[in-house]
């Protein structure tokens, strides 16, 4: 971020929400926000059951959930115990966080994210990002199922996501004040690590492809003609989630990197009708060795000093 651009903490927060009880007179003017109150207790409940935060937080999506099966030593909680939470109904999602380790790095992984399709809210992981960054977690690994705009990249191929199109132009920080929510994207998804993933695929002789996500609200797909034009724009891979996350991920002074799992063509680039149950099944079967590739590169995380200081 800018030198000039204040990440969000607790206390800015607090301090924001106040103001109008302040003005209003209230008594109970000191009094921690509802979102705050959620946010610490998230906190507490962190701490008190898994001790000092991981240094790297993951987002599973579709088709990345075994995953979570790689860790060691590992602790589990449902969303449901986590105040800030916000459990999704989207099935190949679980609602369940897990702490543990992969090789030497601890490790927490948030087992599904809350959609913006599934209730009109961009804002729906504010409350857990926010968590995660008080608790003490420095990276969010962002993982999703999309489509493929590029014919070398698909059905089962891996996406390092290096930048992103907000389609919607809808924006989680609506709503928020000061100027740390005119937060810097022009690195969203950090530049050290993109090149570490990039080292650790050619060391395991994965293909891992490169490009541009873009994000489309769904929950519907889309047209052929909404994927000719995203395609034009530039986009490399659609997808209904991850950027709301990762608006989210960077205001909280968070670094950011993604990976996409191409789960089918998009619309109009082969014969196959698009469903939800039809993407379900092709993440299952690429998702071992996606999963394989998320444990490699996040034990290795491990050795990324600027992570540990």
């Amino acid at each position: 971020m800018p030198q000039n651009q204040e990440a969000w903490t607790p206390e800015r927060s607090a301090q924001v929400k106040e103001e109008p009880a302040q003005r209003a007179g209230d008594t109970e003017q000191n009094a921690p926000s509802p979102s705050l109150l959620a946010i610490t207790n998230t906190v507490h409940k962190l701490q008190e059951t898994f001790g000092n935060a991981p240094e790297v937080a993951v987002v599973l999506g579709s088709g990345w959930a075994s995953a979570a099966q790689q860790v060691q030593d590992a602790q589990r909680l449902d969303y449901t115990a986590l105040p800030a939470f916000q459990a999704t109904g989207v099935e190949g999602h679980v609602s369940a966080l897990t702490v543990g380790r992969m090789g030497t790095q601890r490790v927490a992984m948030l087992g599904g994210r809350k959609h913006t399709y599934e209730t009109g809210d961009c804002a729906g992981m504010a409350g857990a990002l926010r968590s995660l960054k008080s608790w003490g977690v420095k990276l969010i690994v962002q993982t999703n199922a999309a489509g493929s705009l590029r014919t070398h990249m698909p059905p089962g191929a891996l996406m390092l996501i290096t930048d992103h199109i907000n389609a919607t132009q809808r924006s989680p920080l609506v709503g928020e004040s000061g100027n740390a929510r005119f937060v810097d994207m022009s690195a969203a998804y950090d530049p050290e690590l993109l090149n570490h993933a990039r080292k650790l695929a050619v060391t395991k002789h994965i293909a891992l492809g490169e490009g541009t996500y873009l994000w489309a609200l769904g929950p519907q797909f889309e047209t052929p003609a909404e994927i000719r034009m995203f395609a034009a724009w530039g986009a490399d891979a659609v997808g209904m989630s991850t950027v709301p996350e990762t608006i989210l991920a960077r205001h909280a002074g968070l670094r950011v990197l993604g990976l996409s799992l191409m789960t089918n063509m998009a619309a109009g680039l082969s014969a196959e009708a698009l469903t939800h149950s039809a993407t379900l099944q092709q993440a299952q079967a690429s998702g071992a060795f996606a999963a394989q590739f998320l444990t490699d590169l996040i034990s290795s995380l491990a050795d990324v000093a600027s992570l540990h200081r």
